[in-house]
């Protein structure tokens, strides 16, 4: 079945760059949407970030301007580039993935921590 490696979580001070990665392997025919979600402690899981294939994209309005994500189709593979980070992006981030299926997909979630 598919899955989705998720990398580029780590510990960044405030004002510096982070950037994930997600990548799909398995079984990859169709994919449609992929992107980001993050997730804290007592909060529903949140969209970050989302590009459809077309290649339209949509932010959450915390991240517009300082956050962009870009897809490598070929290698069915989402970035997403995180710029003058926060304490407040300190959250789980999950990969996502959305097939023509109808068919979706979760990363196991990187850590992102931004130190004041």
């Amino acid at each position: 079945q598919v899955q989705l490696v998720e990398s580029g979580g780590g510990l960044v001070q405030a004002g510096g760059s982070l950037r994930l990665s997600c990548a799909a392997s398995g079984s990859i025919f169709s994919i449609d949407s992929m992107g980001w979600y993050r997730q804290t402690p007592g909060n529903q899981r949140e969209l970050v970030a989302i590009v459809k294939n077309g290649g339209s994209a949509n932010y959450a309005d915390s991240v517009k301007g300082r956050f962009t994500i870009s897809r490598d189709n070929a290698k069915n593979t989402v970035l997403l580039q995180m710029n003058s980070l926060k304490p407040e992006d300190t959250a789980v981030y999950y990969c996502y993935t959305y097939f023509r299926s109808r068919t979706s997909y979760w990363g196991q979630g990187t850590q992102v921590t931004v130190s004041s």
